[in-house]
């Protein structure tokens, strides 16, 4: 996971300089140039905040996932586990009986 985050920030990164560098190279006027990089920096905080929040939902769905499996699972070790008493019960009555 550590990973993917340093690729996409590299790629961002990476992005933004590059187009910070074709609008600096693009022939046109200055207003005109600066009006470019604050539209790209714009786009790209823009992109960075859509990241964020997919990120930031699909972390919250995951944990939901989580939350349920483990209530499911929680529920099949105390059933397994009520069985188990029961019938440990059961055999040590039987137990006493034939003594």
């Amino acid at each position: 996971m550590n990973n993917s985050k340093g690729v996409a920030m590299a790629f961002l990164i990476g992005g933004v300089i590059g187009a910070g560098l074709a609008l600096l190279f693009a022939p046109s006027s200055g207003y005109e140039t600066r009006r470019r990089i604050k539209d790209s920096v714009e786009d790209a905080g823009d992109w960075t905040v859509d990241r964020y929040q997919d990120a930031r939902y699909k972390m919250a769905e995951s944990s939901g996932k989580v939350k349920q499996f483990i209530g499911e699972k929680k529920e099949d070790l105390q059933s397994a586990f009520e069985a188990g008493k029961e019938a440990f019960q059961k055999g040590k009555e039987r137990l006493t009986r034939e003594s």
